[in-house]
């Protein structure tokens, strides 16, 4: 899955008729009505409120508008284009690939994502196909979708496909009915499924398709350009001063599609969460209360550092569920690294002092990821690859930027200029990407463990965890 960094560019003229403008009446309203398709990639409730990458656009355009965004969730895409196209909302903001057909319908702004298309199986699968050629078992694909109109495309060429559309049904579902080996294949979203992924590591990705699919909101096919033109502008602003990049960063930043899936590593990290994490968990709770953390994201660092195993010791003597080493331990007050709460407490207390010698001018949620980098290799080389970043004409307060200049660090032509030295540059990055990860499946495990009566159902109730119980 790859970002787009260029979107609508040139100046742009907004034109009023006599009567009130589309935009106006917004304003005058003070609501903006969204289509948007609960989901991972889209929204859904996070462990601190409504979140997802859709609902975060849709939420900054109607602070620019000065007006209340007001939500309507629909599930069904022919529903959301059906509302967009007789005015029964605003415009859609719900992860809709740009299509011909689409686009007879309804007119698109400008793309600010794009994604390919993956065809996924259970690896319990005997002989998945790798390319389309060897492709003869039948797809599933949800009724509707653009990946009918790629599919129709591609049987000129591929004249042994067939494939199933699936009614009444969402792209969590369709995932989680290959996951329950209810159906061999299934044409899914690049970014659905890695986002889904990282909760069901049985599936796994045969091939993707070449050809890129763009995402972008559907407004009405109307002679009132106000509130369309306002869009574009509101894209090329975001694009011109970072937040797109950093808010894709935000939820994909931690997540690759591409790189190779630890299947045994994961299902480790499931099993320890149900057999271990319960004996820790009061303690990372109680540290979490006492400093306004989250106590996941406690845990997801103890799991990064030692497993949760409150004996581990490293081959440079960093010792205990936090992994301290001896200085650190010391001035966090603790005298037994091996005590499960000592060792909670001081690597709590280490982690919001460093945090608290993060600078004023790096914001949320990367003052927690520098943080976190500076737990992991040391404050010292963090204001080096801070240095390094800016020397390079790249924003030193920014992770997206960081994380970019951190493997120098173990480069000589690098670290020799540094006031710190050398570091292993590479693993900071690592760890704050693989806490990240841990964290998100911890926040989404209460959920999950809430819906265990409805995951015997057909049609779960909570659809932002449908794909995951």
């Amino acid at each position: 899955m790859k970002f787009l960094g260029t979107v609508f560019l040139g100046l742009i003229v907004l034109f009023y008729s006599s009567e009130d403008s589309s935009l106006e009446q917004i304003q005058t309203n003070g609501e903006l009505r969204v289509a948007i398709r609960e989901g991972l990639t889209t929204y859904y409730e996070g462990p601190h409120g409504k979140a997802g990458l859709e609902y975060e656009l849709a939420k900054r355009f109607a602070d620019a508008l000065g007006v209340q965004l007001r939500i309507q969730v629909i599930d069904n895409v022919d529903d959301i284009l059906h509302q967009v196209a007789t005015y029964q909302v605003h415009f859609a903001a719900a992860g809709l690939t740009v299509t011909k057909q689409r686009q007879a319908i309804v007119r698109f702004g400008p793309h600010y994502q794009d994604i390919t298309q993956q065809l996924i199986y259970h690896r319990d699968s005997k002989a998945p196909p790798d390319n389309l050629a060897d492709l003869t078992a039948q797809l599933n694909v949800i009724a509707g979708s653009h990946q009918i109109d790629i599919l129709n495309t591609l049987k000129k060429d591929y004249p042994q496909l067939t494939w199933k559309a699936l009614s009444s049904i969402t792209p969590s579902e369709l995932i989680q009915k290959v996951w329950k080996k209810e159906i061999q294949y299934a044409l899914v979203n690049a970014n659905e499924m890695t986002q889904i992924r990282r909760f069901h590591p049985e599936l796994k990705i045969g091939f993707e398709l070449p050809e890129p699919n763009f995402l972008a909101w559907a407004f009405p096919r109307s002679d009132d350009n106000t509130l369309y033109l306002t869009a574009i502008q509101f894209f090329n602003q975001l694009q011109q001063s970072g937040d797109l990049e950093q808010l894709i960063e935000r939820y994909y930043g931690h997540i690759d599609e591409y790189e190779d899936f630890d299947y045994v590593n994961i299902r480790a990290f499931f099993r320890r969460m149900k057999e271990q994490l319960p004996q820790y968990q009061s303690y990372f709770e109680k540290m979490a209360d006492h400093y306004q953390l989250d106590w996941r994201f406690l845990a997801a660092i103890g799991y990064q550092e030692s497993k949760w195993n409150p004996n581990a010791v490293s081959g440079t003597g960093v010792k205990g569920l936090m992994m301290l080493t001896q200085s650190t331990a010391e001035e966090m007050g603790v005298k037994n690294r091996e005590d499960p709460f000592q060792s909670i407490e001081g690597g709590t207390k280490y982690f919001v002092m460093l945090k608290g010698r993060i600078p004023e001018e790096v914001q949320e949620p990367d003052k927690t990821w520098f943080a976190l980098a500076a737990y992991n290799v040391g404050m010292g080389h963090l204001r080096d690859v801070r240095t390094i970043t800016e020397q390079q004409g790249d924003n030193p307060n920014r992770w997206l930027d960081i994380k970019k200049h951190f493997p120098k660090l173990s480069e000589p032509h690098w670290y020799k200029k540094t006031k710190y030295g050398k570091a292993r540059g590479h693993e900071p990055v690592q760890f704050v990407k693989n806490v990240r990860r841990f964290y998100d499946i911890l926040a989404m495990s209460d959920r999950i463990r809430n819906l265990e009566n409805d995951c015997l159902t057909d049609k779960p109730t909570d659809k932002t965890a449908e794909g995951l119980c």
